[in-house]
């Protein structure tokens, strides 16, 4: 009878199934690191033109901070006329 039922018992490898807390740890870091990108990217057919704007917009916005501050600080240049 024990024959039949060997496959069941506990043996060392069934015991051992969960990862360590390390690499448990490790592979949730990368499950979250994927959604993070696949939400990021959804609905977005094309992904470098997205970032391209985004560059283009936080260009366009260090400019007209640049601009405040220089209307702030008052003219750089006058004019003069003789």
């Amino acid at each position: 009878m024990g024959m039949c039922f060997s496959c069941c018992g506990d043996s060392a490898e069934s015991t051992n199934l969960m990862p360590s807390p390390e690499e448990r740890r490790q592979q949730q870091l990368e499950a979250a690191e994927k959604r993070r990108q696949e939400n990021e990217s959804r609905g977005v057919k094309n992904p470098d033109r997205v970032r391209q704007q985004q560059q283009r917009a936080a260009e366009l916005e260090r400019r007209e901070a640049e601009a405040a501050r220089q209307r702030q600080d008052g003219p750089a240049l006058r004019w003069q006329t003789s």
